[in-house]
Formats: structure tokens, C-alpha cells, sequence
């Protein structure tokens, strides 16, 4: 049925007004509106858009709410990996990465932005041609999980850019936080009802944005600010703080202490002003992020495999309570690593309970003196990892005597040893229940060879039933035998059959990190994979090719040659291959150099033939850098139709340009 003139001049209006006074509400806490007004222009809108279903978009405000549940979460590849953030603690360590930036920028003298490093869940919203398209987690950094369907609900979040210029396409950055008050709020219900409370503001919006049925996520009261960007097309950002303002433009909720400063003096007063009023903001925050403020500046200095070099975050000390300790106990993980943890009374450390907290090692209990029943202080470190700072006061007619570390595994009997030159006890059975357990979740997980379904439940009955001793016996598994465990029904025992078999065919990258090296995330792993090519070449490598290879240091590489020179892995591999897992082959680096080795490239307008990224994947194969923004540091300028605001830079700085023909000629160049 095709809508009146009329009709949807309305529905256009309605919409209009109602993203205008969604963002004087969410986004700048200023209302101009009831809330009775604001749910007249809603249900009159949701009136039309019942009588004209056709006229329904996915940018509509009447779409933020209601999506049906969702099973389960899709995987998302970010273009641009999310990464961490190298930290400080003192004023002499960011003067210390001040120098390191000055120095690797040839003694050029970069600006700062500074903003509170919120303690939420950090996202990416993509936008294409102005609208909210993917919405999703960090993740591992790499690859985060697909919750559009929940974010939507995220009041301070636009479903469309209200910029009047919006790029072709748009990565967003920021964090999803609950404020402390929802959060006691949303504690206080949840008790109510029976249910365990959330530990802290970051879990409960975690556990708010992974929630299968978008309505519950809406009914919490979380806050998106925007931080940053990832991609941008179409439009000229040279600067975080132009990204900033642009971003304020386009519709989203940035922070009110964020600022621009030019001294490092600028940046220790800004720090020293969040600290101060650290406690009077509704988030709760935990220190300091500091990025360099040129684009340009950051695109000479790059990153690491964990972080990238024109940012850090400077950590407010720890916080930290006392308690008493009820128990000492100790766990075994993955490698073997048998690790001492006192059992506490709970209190709570900087709004997150503890009830658990890292005794380190052997000699850290020794020289700390932790007994059962001290009372002793517990520090955040880093704001995150609970540990036991020291002991404040004892019983010391009825003191416990001192903990005696195990010389026998807790999970299996086991011998536990000690490594001459190392702090860490070592279960030697590599059978080990627990041991096994911790390979078989990391194996599975996504950033293994991804088996959906194959969680902690049915890990632990496998392992328990000794019906799986190492991660390539799921390759053995029948229905018959699944079908013997609790709970465990036809359908689903074939459905996690088939996860099992599609997991058979796991790229090179995801089968070097799902066997569980030492100091091996997906990052090395891709590296790797990228170097070798395939996983024989990877395990003859010597300690000497492996250190040959850029960004694999000394220590990784000692653990790669020892994790393959061991029988129970060459065992493990050929175990794999009977298991009918493929190893698969990637086309290996070349060692000769490169047509683009050290060249940084700009790719603008529509190419006739290659799509965005198949173009910056042709570009990074020879060698080259692919960056957003044109600089005086960028070698070439990549040029198709409709190119905007980056060709006329690059004809100003008289840069190089190249059509698509000239790149694809170039890069076959040796």
C-alpha cells in the first residue's frame, strides 16, 4: 500500500523531533520536554508505522526497542583491532613515555588529549551512509561478538548520524557504562528476586549488553561515551580532538572532562583534576587515558602487538580494604601452574566484591607471612586483579601455622616440583583433570577453533568421565557416548557433533592458538601463521628463526621451540590429524623486501574494481601501511571516483597519486 504525502511528511517529522529530544535527554541532560510529550510523539509514531509497516526503517526511533531474543552471538572482525593500552602509575613513568614518544618521533613535540578511563565495556558502531549498521564487544582485540540488536537500546547511542556531513562509513569507539546508582539499584532488585549480584558497575553492563533478549538490555539504564574512531571514509579528521568535536556532532555523549592539552604539565594537572573528582563522578573510573593528539604523529608511531605507542593509560593507586583470610588454597591452570589463593571474608575493594584473592607464589607467602585467620590488606591491582598486600594484625596466642605448599597436585596426586631458577610449582602430569579442563576450554574457545556449545559444563563431564584426556580426543566422540552424560538429548548431542566436525577445518592462525603456547595469543599466532605457513615449518623452527621473525622476542620464542620440541605435543599433533583436523597452509611472508616496505597509503573514493579492503589487503601483502587521514607522512594516495576532501589534501601536500591500475601494477613489482 503505498503511504500518503501526508502520512509520511509525518512519520518524517515525528522522527525528526523525537531523535532531537532523544538527544537533549540521553546525550546532553537537558530536556526540553516532558516525559508524557516525549510518549505522545512516540506512540503516535508507532500508530503509523503499525498502519504503514512498509514505512518502518532500521533507523527508526521506534526500532530501539522490542527485537525479538537472539540465540547466540555472531563473531565481528574489527578492521581496525581495538587494542589495549599500555599503563603508568607515576608522574615519572608518563615523562618516561613522553620522552619514548618525542624520541621516535625524531624530537617533534606532539599535543595530548586526556580523558577518566571509564571501568565499563568497550564497543565498536559501525555506520554506513549515516546508519547504525553493527554493533559489537571488543572481544579479544581483534574480533568482539555481534550485539546490535542490544546497543540499539542504548538511549545516548543514534541510530542515525545527526551530522549533516556523515562519512560512507564510520567506526565508532566508546564505552557502555551503569552509573553507580543504577547500579546499586539494579543490585538491590536483583537481591530481591533471589539473584546473585553483580560484582561491579563493568560486569553488570557486560552482562546487560550480552543478554539474548534486547528488552531486558533496555530496561537497564546504561550510557554509551564515544572515545575515539576506528575507520572513516569520506571525511577529513586530522586530530582526536577533531574526531572528538565531530563525533559531539554527529549526535554522541563525550565525556565533560575530556580536553585538549599542549604540556606535559597540562596533562599531569588534568590527571590530578580527574583524581580529585574521581568520586563525585556517576562512573566509576580508574585513571587516566592519554592519547597524542595528531593523527599524523600517531600513524609515525605505531603500535605493538598489544598496544599502540601514542597512547596510555596513567592507573590511580590501588584501593584497598582489609579483611581476614578463611582459607589458603591452591588451583592448577593450563600450563601446569599449581598458584596459592586466600580464601576471604567478601568485602568490597573499590566497588567490586572480593572474596578471592593471589597469593602469587610459594616465596610471596613466605615473605608476606599469610596465615588463615590474619587479618590482612587487599589491593585492586591495577584496579582489576585482587591480591593480598600485607598482614595488618594476628592472633598470635592461636595463630594457624604456616602454610605449607603442596608437594602432591590437589587435582590429580600428582608430583608438584619447582624449576630451579623459577617462583612456580609445576603439576607434572600433563593428564591432569584440571590441567586438561583448562586446555579443552581454551581450545574450544573462540579464540581456539571456535566449538560452539562445548562450555564449562559439559568440559567438566568429559574430563571427569575420562572420556576426553586432551583437547584432540573430541574428535573421537559419538552420539552414543555424549547421549550417556546427564541432561544430554539427541538434538543437542548432534548439533554439538556438528560444531565439533565444522571446527575440523580451523585456519592456520586459530590451530597455533588453540594449542595453548605460552605467551601465543591470536596476534603472534597470525604472525606465525603469516611467517611459517604451515604448522610443520612452524614446529622445526629453531630458537634463532623464530627470534628472526619481528615482534617474536626472546622469550616467546623459547617457549614456542619448547612447546614443540615435547613428545606429548608431537603426539598431540598426530593425534589431531587421525582426529580428521586439516592443517591448513597459508602463503608464507616473503624475507625479501617488499615493493611497499615503510610506505603509508591513503585509500579514497570508489575503485572500479577492489572493494576498500581488498585494497588494503593488497597494500599490506607488499609491505605497505594503510592510515585514514592524509599527512605530509603519507607516501601515496590511492584515488578512485568521488575521492573528497583527501585528494584536494593530497594535491596541496603534493603527495603521490595512483589510480587502482598503478597500484596493482606496483605491487607485483619486486
Amino acid at each position: 500500500m503505498a503511504i500518503p504525502k501526508k502520512v509520511q511528511q509525518e512519520i518524517d517529522d515525528l522522527r525528526e523531533q523525537l531523535r532531537y529530544h532523544s538527544h537533549r535527554y540521553y546525550v546532553l541532560d537537558d530536556p526540553e520536554i516532558s516525559d508524557a510529550e516525549y510518549d505522545r510523539f512516540f506512540d503516535r509514531l508507532v500508530e503509523l508505522e503499525n498502519e504503514y509497516p512498509e514505512a518502518v526503517t532500521p533507523d527508526s526511533p521506534t526500532q530501539k526497542v522490542g527485537a525479538e531474543p537472539s540465540g547466540t552471538f555472531e563473531s565481528v572482525r574489527h578492521h581496525v583491532p581495538m587494542l589495549s593500552l599500555d599503563k603508568v602509575t607515576q608522574e615519572e613513568e608518563f615523562l618516561d613515555f613522553h620522552k619514548r614518544v618525542v624520541k621516535l618521533l625524531s624530537g617533534d613535540e606532539p599535543t595530548y588529549t586526556t580523558e577518566p578511563k571509564l571501568d565499563g565495556l568497550a564497543v565498536e558502531l559501525t555506520y554506513e551512509d549515516g546508519v547504525l549498521v553493527v554493533g559489537s564487544t571488543r572481544g579479544n582485540g581483534t574480533t568482539g561478538e555481534n550485539v546490535t540488536a542490544n546497543l540499539k537500546t542504548v538511549g545516548s547511542i543514534p541510530l542515525r548520524l545527526m551530522c549533516k556531513k556523515h562519512p560512507s562509513t564510520l567506526d565508532v569507539r566508546g564505552e557502555v557504562v551503569l552509573g553507580r546508582k543504577p547500579f546499586a539499584e539494579l543490585n538491590r532488585d536483583r537481591e530481591k528476586k533471589g539473584e546473585e549480584p553483580f560484582a561491579n558497575p563493568r560486569n553488570a553492563a557486560a552482562g546487560s549488553l550480552r543478554q539474548l533478549d534486547p528488552q531486558i538490555t533496555a530496561a537497564r539504564p546504561l550510557v554509551f561515551y564515544a572515545y575515539g574512531v576506528g575507520r572513516y571514509d569520506g571525511i577529513d579528521l586530522n586530530t582526536q580532538s577533531d574526531a572528538l568535536d565531530f563525533l559531539k556532532e554527529c549526535g554522541f555523549r563525550v565525556h565533560t572532562l575530556v580536553g585538549l592539552r599542549k604540556s606535559t604539565d597540562d596533562v599531569i594537572a588534568a590527571h590530578d583534576e580527574i583524581g580529585e573528582k574521581r568520586t563525585d563522578l556517576d562512573e566509576e573510573t580508574d585513571g587516566t587515558v592519554i592519547k597524542v593528539n595528531e593523527f599524523g604523529y600517531q600513524n609515525r608511531l605505531g603500535a605493538v602487538s598489544h598496544h599502540p605507542r601514542w597512547a596510555v593509560a596513567w592507573k590511580f593507586p590501588a584501593q584497598e580494604e582489609s579483611t581476614t583470610v578463611d582459607d589458603i588454597i591452591v588451583q592448577v591452570g593450563r600450563t601446569g601452574i599449581v598458584s596459592p589463593v586466600a580464601v576471604l571474608k567478601p568485602v568490597r575493594v573499590g566497588g567490586v566484591e572480593v572474596r578471592r584473592a593471589s597469593l602469587h607464589n610459594e616465596d610471596e607467602v613466605r615473605r608476606k607471612d599469610v596465615r588463615v585467620g590474619d587479618k590482612v590488606i587487599v589491593r585492586r591491582a591495577g584496579d582489576v586483579i585482587p591480591e593480598v598486600v600485607k598482614v595488618v594484625s594476628t592472633d598470635k596466642k592461636n595463630r594457624a601455622k604456616p602454610f605449607q605448599f603442596p608437594r602432591k597436585c590437589p587435582a590429580c596426586g600428582a608430583e608438584v616440583v619447582r624449576e630451579e631458577g623459577s617462583a612456580f610449582y609445576k603439576c607434572t602430569n600433563l593428564a591432569c583433570p584440571a590441567q586438561v579442563k583448562e586446555r579443552l576450554a581454551h581450545f574450544v574457545s573462540n579464540n581456539g577453533v571456535d566449538v560452539d556449545g562445548l562450555g564449562g559444563k559439559w568440559i567438566e563431564q568429559l574430563v571427569e568421565s575420562e572420556t576426553v584426556t586432551d583437547p584432540a580426543d573430541i574428535y573421537f566422540l559419538t552420539k552414543d557416548k555424549l547421549l550417556e552424560f546427564e541432561r544430554m538429548g539427541d538434538k543437542l548431542a548432534q548439533n554439538l557433533l556438528d560444531a565439533i566436525d565444522q571446527s575440523r577445518h580451523p585456519e592456520l592462525h586459530q590451530l597455533i592458538a588453540a594449542l595453548g603456547i605460552n605467551h601465543v595469543g591470536e596476534h603472534i599466532a597470525r604472525v606465525l601463521a603469516s611467517e611459517f605457513g604451515t604448522i610443520d615449518a612452524l614446529a622445526e623452527a629453531s630458537k634463532e628463526d623464530l627470534e628472526s621473525v619481528n615482534e617474536i622476542g626472546p622469550k616467546v620464542a623459547e617457549s614456542i621451540h619448547q612447546f614443540f620440541s615435547l613428545s606429548q605435543t608431537k603426539e598431540l599433533l598426530k593425534k589431531l590429524h587421525r582426529g580428521g583436523v586439516e592443517f591448513p597452509t597459508v602463503t608464507k611472508r616473503s624475507a625479501a623486501k617488499r615493493p611497499f616496505d615503510g610506505m603509508t597509503f591513503v585509500v579514497t573514493g570508489t575503485l572500479p574494481n577492489l572493494k576498500r579492503d581488498e585494497a588494503k589487503k593488497l597494500i599490506e601483502d607488499a609491505g605497505g601501511r594503510v592510515t585514514g587521514s592524509v599527512s605530509k607522512n603519507t607516501d601515496v594516495v590511492v584515488v578512485g571516483e568521488d575521492p573528497g576532501s583527501k585528494y584536494d589534501k593530497a594535491q596541496k601536500l603534493d603527495i603521490t597519486i595512483w589510480d587502482e591500475k598503478k597500484l596493482a601494477k606496483e605491487a607485483k613489482s619486486s
